[in-house]
């Protein structure tokens, strides 16, 4: 993430740096106005503590933009909380924002979602998800989104076509690993994901004419995602744009195809085998709500899921106990396999039901990879609570890392421990896939992904880091060098 802001940085330095007088001029200028306007709209109320700025809200914004650790706040969150505590103001990426570290608090306002408040993000995100992205919309539009999900990744759905379709693609990408040749972990975890979701979203099979050209230009579709939004040829976030348009002209081409082919059989249904078919035959949404739909799923179910797997790599590297235990559990399941005479590779759903422990290291490196570290809300009402009031239309962001490190409900918060959810297997206060509307419909889906890579992984090869890698970012971690490792493999179980 860093190598991209950089990138950005120099391609756009020159102009800034002829700008950076008038730029400042005219911050400091908005920052008194704004803050005049601030104090008249907000006398009489309770707000948190904090700074709301002035001419150094840009080292305010540059500090809260800044990367850290995946298990950590970050320097801007630490510094307000030591001054004003786990509830304070600031005004940040343009916006009035209220930040919260306290757990009440952020249960309180992901529970009252689509109440008091609704979902909100930089102009940017919809620009490159989608205006109708199910990620941005609010409303009536979300609901109907967020069932056509749920749907696609019920448990059925997960047994009869993702279980297989996991199996086969994890197996042939890991035929074609060499032993002792680095490669990049996350990069491997994205070929996985991002194939099992463009099979069940569109049945398009990893090698067939146009899966690889598609999946080149959605890594750089994503990369966008974390780069600067400067609009200019050459950069990451112009790319990306350019990437988008292109995926969601192949995206119209397939479904123009699907209505192609069933007026011409004469038959009165769509083949619901995959996403698009279900979503052709069960709503009515026009042709740009399903290619945002489509790409905002498979957005979604990549990012989660390649980021569960990649994690549990990381931290079982650093704890052999655990990695002991978690292969003497798949070692298990084989052995259970062979003795009641089924001799084939892949995994059934009881197998995979049987993972308990691997349930347990998973749950861990999600609670301290915190794959989202904050996610944003906007207040719809005038909302009072713990003592505090929170205007219609201000931000609030919630770091959802303050809930996964809090040492009153998690004992050694900092150390990797996957035995404490043998311990105590529920805890409100862990929040990997958000809570309340918002909460990620496919959990489930990215939790049978990462066992089942794990399953394969730990059976079939040792592996050591090439590098020293750790996750860094200050809203989405991201291992920079991409989790360098190389691998031998075991010998085949007997």
């Amino acid at each position: 993430m860093e190598s991209i802001i950089s990138l950005e940085l120099f391609l756009v330095k020159p102009l800034f740096l002829l700008l950076l007088p008038a730029f400042a001029a005219a911050v400091i200028w908005l920052s008194i106005g704004l803050k005049s306007s601030l104090k008249w709209k907000t006398k009489g109320l309770n707000l948190p503590p904090g700074n709301m700025g002035g001419p150094l809200s840009i080292w305010e914004n540059i500090t809260f933009l800044k990367s850290s650790s995946c298990d950590s706040h970050g320097d801007f969150a630490e510094q307000n909380i030591q001054k004003y505590g786990k509830i304070y103001k600031s005004y940040v990426m343009g916006e009035p924002t209220i930040f919260s570290t306290d757990i009440d608090f952020q249960r309180f306002i992901l529970l009252n979602d689509g109440k008091l408040f609704e979902q909100h993000g930089p102009k940017t995100l919809s620009h490159i998800l989608g205006r109708t992205s199910m990620l941005v919309v609010n409303g009536d539009l979300h609901h109907h989104l967020r069932s056509l999900s749920l749907n696609f990744v019920g448990i059925s759905k997960l047994k009869t076509l993702f279980l297989p379709d996991i199996n086969r693609i994890v197996i042939q990408l890991m035929k074609d690993w060499k032993e002792n040749t680095p490669f990049r972990m996350k990069e491997e975890a994205c070929k996985v994901t991002f194939n099992v979701m463009v099979k069940n979203v569109l049945s398009m099979n990893p090698g067939v004419e146009g899966a690889e050209e598609l999946r080149k230009l959605y890594m750089c579709f994503m990369k966008g995602l974390l780069a600067l939004p400067v609009y200019f040829p050459g950069t990451a976030y112009w790319k990306a744009l350019q990437s988008r348009k292109a995926i969601l002209s192949k995206l119209r081409r397939v479904l123009k195809e699907r209505i192609r082919k069933k007026e011409a059989a004469g038959i009165d249904e769509f083949d619901q085998s995959d996403l698009l078919g279900y979503v052709l035959q069960n709503s009515n949404l026009s042709v740009e709500q399903i290619g945002d739909l489509l790409l905002g799923l498979i957005f979604g179910g990549h990012e989660t899921t390649t980021s569960s797997i990649v994690m549990s790599v990381y931290y079982l590297h650093g704890c052999p106990m655990a990695l002991k235990q978690l292969r003497e559990e798949h070692v298990g399941i084989v052995m259970s396999k062979k003795a009641r005479g089924d001799q084939e590779e892949g995994l059934t759903w009881d197998d995979y039901k049987k993972m308990s422990f691997t349930q347990c290291v998973i749950s861990e490196s999600l609670r301290l990879g915190n794959i989202i570290k904050m996610i944003r809300k906007r207040a719809t009402k005038d909302v009072h609570f713990k003592g505090y009031d929170i205007p219609r239309g201000w931000s609030v962001i919630l770091y959802l890392v303050s809930a996964h490190m809090d040492s009153s409900v998690y004992e050694n918060p900092e150390k990797f421990d996957p035995w404490r959810w043998k311990r105590n297997p529920q805890s409100t206060a862990f929040l990997p896939f958000g809570q309340g509307l918002r909460k990620c419909p496919g959990q489930e889906l990215a939790r049978m992904e990462t066992a089942i890579f794990l399953h394969h992984f730990l059976l079939n090869f040792e592996w050591e880091l090439v590098e020293s890698d750790h996750p860094m970012g200050y809203a989405i971690p991201q291992f920079l060098k991409g989790l360098p490792l190389k691998v031998q493999r075991l010998p085949t179980l007997n």
